[in-house]
């Protein structure tokens, strides 16, 4: 029999712990290691928080403000089966804000994509948005820290009073300036 040398540290279990593989006590008498998936084992931590934006389509004012909590736990749903986690949704009747956070596995741009497929089918099945016309092609959306969380929620959660002051253009303008955006005029919410 061949012995490895190898540091040992004897845990709670009685179990021998080297160089990542787990040995009973009886691996010194079989010589043969205890088989264990070494992937259910290991975790990677990761904080994916975007801020979308999504427009109706040409920002016509289609989504009813009585029933706009039907679409908001919709979403919700879309969100949870995702994987995802939604921490505040809200908007006005041409545009919603969504904060959320989406797993590791899954690009924003195919989670706005599914997004946009799955409620538009919605909103036009459901007769509580009856003029509903589908989104715009374009969105926004920015990855934040867990440190914006709360700014973000509120404003989302105050966007009815924000826009008694302003414009969604203006406040779209502002949103893709603070984050980077070069805008051409020309293209800006022409559909």
């Amino acid at each position: 029999m061949v012995r490895v040398a190898v540091s040992k540290t004897r845990d709670i279990n009685n179990s021998i712990q080297a160089e990542g593989a787990v040995w009973r006590e009886d691996t010194e008498r079989t010589g043969v290691p205890e088989a264990r998936d070494q992937q259910t084992e290991q975790m990677s931590y990761t904080n994916t928080m975007y801020h979308i934006v999504l427009r109706t389509h040409r920002s016509e004012p289609t989504i009813v403000v009585e029933h706009e909590r039907d679409l908001y736990a919709y979403i919700m749903g879309i969100v949870n089966n995702m994987n995802g986690k939604l921490y505040r949704v809200g908007g006005m009747p041409d545009h919603v804000h969504l904060l959320v956070s989406l797993p590791a596995t899954l690009a924003m741009s195919k989670f706005v994509q599914d997004l946009k497929v799955s409620t538009s089918k919605w909103l036009k099945a459901n007769m509580g948005f009856p003029h509903f016309d589908g989104w715009s092609r374009e969105y926004a959306g920015f990855r934040y820290g867990v440190k914006d969380k709360d700014m973000i929620v509120n404003y989302i959660k105050n966007q009815k009073e924000h826009h008694r002051r302003v414009s969604f253009r203006e406040e779209y303008m502002v949103f893709l300036q603070e984050n980077g955006m070069t805008i051409d005029e020309r293209y800006m919410m022409k559909e």
